[in-house]
């Protein structure tokens, strides 16, 4: 590679300093591992808890709805499912209304480990929502509008 290709030191520092995908992925690794490491005593990763969170609700979602609500595309969601499946936490059930879709929703067993984590994770969010500061609620706001 010539010199002529190679960008400045200073063009590289700047979209160090002023990227906010750069910024977002290493905070969102760092969340991840955060998390991962509060709910591994039950055996969960952080992105399971969320998974599992966006099943607790009253009608059970398409595969097809809640990979759009998790910003997933559906094969990376059903390989995310399949270990909550084996462990019985997640069940899939085809859709009475169209027999072509699948219907998810938490097992009994996983409502219990739901239970047990949403302390974990509200211990642990009150740590982050320190860390961040007076203006935690703002910066979820804005993430949120990004998606």
């Amino acid at each position: 590679m010539s010199n002529t290709d190679t960008l400045s030191r200073e063009t590289t520092l700047h979209v160090r300093d002023h990227c906010l995908c750069l910024a977002a992925q290493r905070a969102a690794r760092a969340l991840g591992r955060r998390f991962d490491t509060a709910f591994r005593p039950l055996g969960l990763t952080n992105g399971q808890f969320s998974l599992m969170m966006a099943l607790n609700r009253p009608d059970p979602p398409s595969i097809g709805s809640l990979a759009t609500f998790l910003a997933m595309d559906r094969s990376t969601l059903t390989a995310n499912l399949k270990p909550l499946e084996k462990r019985r936490l997640v069940k899939i059930d085809i859709d009475a209304a169209d027999r072509r879709s699948r219907r998810l929703r938490l097992s009994g067993a996983g409502r219990r480990l739901l239970r047990k984590a949403v302390p974990i994770w509200t211990r642990e969010h009150e740590k982050v929502d320190q860390c961040l500061g007076t203006d935690a609620a703002g910066l979820r706001d804005r993430l949120w509008r990004l998606v």
